[in-house]
């Protein structure tokens, strides 16, 4: 497992601009073992859905509704996944959670680890 601490929620008016930010810490067979990090979030009333998401090649994929808009980075040297998220709408408000997916690199045993979340709150 990786403990992860994300960054960077909060209020922002229609059409502007947020940066989320997830630092990973734990164990050296844990951290380099993470193949995937990304984005997920969760509206009230509503299932958690994946935002973005990033694999240690660099290759990415993102939902349909937050493409152009959203752009996700990683930072292997630093452990730290980014969400760079522009020209934000109402609908994007919720609780954004990261996310790490990987295998001890020792042990071999497959790990999701998550964060506690961080609020996003597009007024209209």
């Amino acid at each position: 497992q990786v403990q992860l601490v994300e960054s960077g929620g909060g209020l922002v008016q229609a059409g502007g601009s947020l940066r989320l930010s997830c630092a990973a810490s734990g164990s050296i067979s844990s951290i380099s073992g993470i193949n995937v990090m990304g984005w997920y979030r969760q509206a009230p009333g509503k299932q958690r859905e994946l935002v973005a998401v990033i694999a240690n090649d660099g290759s990415t994929s993102y939902t349909e509704s937050v493409k152009g808009r959203f752009t996700i980075s990683r930072d292997g040297a630093k452990n730290t996944v980014s969400l760079q998220m522009n020209s934000l709408k109402p609908e994007d408000t919720a609780v954004y959670y990261c996310n790490a997916n990987g295998r001890n690199s020792v042990t071999l045993r497959p790990f999701s680890s998550w964060g506690q979340g961080t609020q996003v709150t597009v007024s209209s």
